[in-house]
């Protein structure tokens, strides 16, 4: 099966409470497999995010680190590096919430990238409500965390 591919920048609106047209920020997705970033992508934009999408550990941490985005999905199992080193590197410049996306099940990888710097960890194959409900956790919707608005919770 095969998704829509979508840029490396895909920019959406939605309605923020009180009907004004507002983005919830910036999520960075860094997924090597290219059907899961665009799923992730298209899940992400219809919730409200201005997506930027990578494939690897090292595009991951600079456009982190050029971006400041407001929410990070990391894959642990990446091409280049291990996505546990990339939290690693992201955690020493950004504050942003990081959720693990990762076909990874075994409790120890669970807890250790929690101790990497992640706020939650979803295991591959994932639904769609499933990552729709721990993003709207980590980056709850309200009149002060559209970008640029106020400080994220």
């Amino acid at each position: 099966m095969h998704f829509l591919r979508f840029g490396p920048y895909t920019m959406h609106t939605y309605y923020r409470p009180g009907g004004r047209l507002g983005s919830r920020g910036l999520c960075l997705v860094i997924e090597d497999d290219q059907d899961i970033r665009d799923l992730l992508t298209l899940i992400l934009a219809r919730i409200g995010f201005d997506v930027h999408a990578v494939g690897n550990g090292v595009e991951g941490v600079a456009a982190a680190w050029e971006h400041n985005p407001a929410l990070v999905t990391v894959d642990l199992n990446l091409p280049d590096m291990d996505g546990l080193d990339v939290a690693r590197h992201i955690r020493a410049r950004s504050d942003a919430p990081m959720l693990f996306i990762t076909a990874r099940a075994e409790l120890d990888d669970e807890m250790a990238g929690m101790a990497s710097g992640a706020a939650a960890y979803l295991i591959k194959p994932f639904r769609p409500r499933q990552l729709t409900e721990t993003v709207n956790k980590l980056c709850p919707v309200g009149p002060l965390t559209a970008h640029g608005l106020g400080p994220r919770p």
